[in-house]
């Protein structure tokens, strides 16, 4: 094989490895073996090889392709690569639809890969000392969502997927074996004495088993809402892959169920799932309406043993607050927690005076911020605890009043 094919292959397969997917080197050398052996004939022959070398998960398979399609998109590239390999001339190319999941991930990480290939450029020598300076990690830290660039946003995605989940476990009705403790388990304690022909008696014990509270996630999906909503979403997803009761909802002038889509184990592919399945993207608010539904609907499957409720919303309703005062008040007390998370709360001057935010506050245990990774962090330590006192709503009625 000509040492330019094989070059292609490797820079192809550092560029997968960029973008998340696991590609070694022996996967590069199976890789140029099996298209020398596979006599390519056309464009989707030399698609399937790659993709049965690379991809070895499900999820993997959109970030494939829509690499294989940037990579490969020169024309006649992948008909010369062809030629080179099959005397068979090649078979015209039919464009398959271009599918968005995975898209994002696919482009940052050739763009990548083609800077780490780029010869470093000869530049002055600077001598600096950054011990005073402010670090690009907590810059991204407090830099608000809605003014992030692409890069910062996909650096924010990593760091949404390390962010160590709330240890909110607490304990339950039914009872598990322990290896101490102060309650006896006498069924099991008699039973090995019998079987050990009752010479010794060596105590068992049992105690309560701990599970963490079911999470209902209710967001605001509208246009005020659309440069936060899908960095939530992205931390609802880590919530979801990690966690096993979490239900996700959103709403604009309805109510959508996507919980579903979020278990979906690429992040790219359940966005866009989501994406897909609502219908009022960006458009207006009926905060009361879609509460209404939900109380109706949803609350008696999705609100028990004690499940905690995150509202993500701006608070801005369009219609009156009389229905939305009685739904939220009735979502209030079907659950053990309800916080409330608002982005307006980035800015310093901000005041409760709306009437929908008013009528919201006095039916809600807390009030958080959420338009950075910091206010992020800070609500996954509010789940862990019993709360702080500076998220209690009161204090905004107060200052209103």
């Amino acid at each position: 094989m000509s040492g330019k094919l094989s070059e292609n292959i490797a820079y192809f397969a550092r560029a997968l490895r960029e973008a998340g997917l696991p590609v070694g080197p022996g996967a590069v050398l199976d890789a140029v073996e099996a298209v020398e052996a596979a006599h390519i004939g056309s464009k989707e022959d030399f698609f399937w090889t790659l993709h049965a070398i690379f991809v070895k998960k499900r999820e993997h398979s959109d970030v494939f392709t829509q690499a294989f399609r940037i990579f490969f998109r020169r024309r006649s590239l992948i008909e010369k690569i062809i030629a080179t390999l099959s005397p068979y001339s090649p078979a015209k190319d039919d464009k398959p639809k271009k599918p968005e999941a995975g898209a994002l991930r696919a482009a940052e990480a050739l763009l990548q890969a083609k800077r780490n290939e780029a010869p470093p450029e000869k530049e002055e020598k600077i001598e600096l000392d950054a011990r005073f300076t402010v670090s690009e990690r907590e810059i991204l830290q407090t830099k608000d969502f809605a003014q992030m660039t692409a890069s910062e946003i996909t650096r924010a995605h990593l760091l949404i997927d390390r962010l160590e989940l709330p240890d909110d476990r607490r304990p339950t009705r039914r009872f598990v074996a322990a290896r101490s403790g102060s309650r006896i388990d006498p069924r099991k304690t008699f039973r090995n004495t019998l079987r050990s022909g009752g010479g010794m008696i060596k105590l068992e014990y049992r105690d309560r088993a701990q599970k963490s509270p079911p999470i209902v996630a209710i967001c605001d999906i509208s246009g005020s809402m659309a440069d936060y909503t899908r960095l939530f979403l992205h931390f609802l997803h880590t919530l979801t892959d990690k966690r096993k009761r979490v239900n996700t909802f959103l709403f604009g002038t309805r109510l959508t169920n996507v919980t579903r889509s979020l278990k979906s184990r690429d992040p790219d592919e359940a966005l866009e799932k989501c994406t897909e399945q609502v219908a009022d993207w960006s458009g207006g608010t009926r905060i009361g309406t879609s509460l209404h539904r939900f109380n109706r609907q949803w609350s008696r499957r999705v609100l028990g043993q004690g499940a905690i409720v995150l509202l993500f919303t701006d608070g801005l309703e369009r219609d009156g607050t009389e229905e939305l005062q009685k739904e939220i008040d009735r979502l209030h007390r079907s659950c053990r927690k309800l916080v409330w998370l608002n982005p307006l709360l980035r800015f310093d001057r901000f005041e409760a005076k709306a009437s929908g935010i008013r009528a919201i506050l006095p039916h809600v245990d807390e009030f958080r911020p959420i338009h950075n990774l910091k206010s992020m962090e800070a609500l996954v330590e509010a789940l862990s605890v019993k709360g702080s006192a500076e998220a209690d709503p009161k204090l905004w009625l107060r200052r209103v009043a």
